[in-house]
């Protein structure tokens, strides 16, 4: 794998941009200069992100979110090959 992370990258199962062996991997964004937790989804190349807005729900069960525009940085919380690895203990 590589050690860039994707342009763009959703953790919703129902998108065509959901990678599970990425998110395994786990991913870190930054946003305007401050390191979010709650990025549901987001594209570097367009400069936006799409952030849960509290707890509230949508009609489905999914999380209310919003999008944001402006500059985006990812990168990958472990590197390549430890994701996946046994823990031992």
């Amino acid at each position: 794998m590589s050690d860039t992370p994707p342009d763009r990258l959703s953790n919703d199962p129902r998108s065509k941009f959901y990678d599970e062996a990425l998110l395994e991997r786990g991913i870190g964004i930054r946003f305007n200069g401050i390191e979010r937790h709650n990025v549901e989804e987001y594209c570097i190349s367009e400069g936006w992100v799409r952030m849960a807005v509290g707890k509230a729900l949508d009609r489905r069960g999914q999380p209310m979110t919003m999008k944001s525009r402006g500059t985006v940085e990812a990168w990958f919380l472990t590197p390549a090959g430890d994701a996946g690895d046994a823990v031992e203990g």
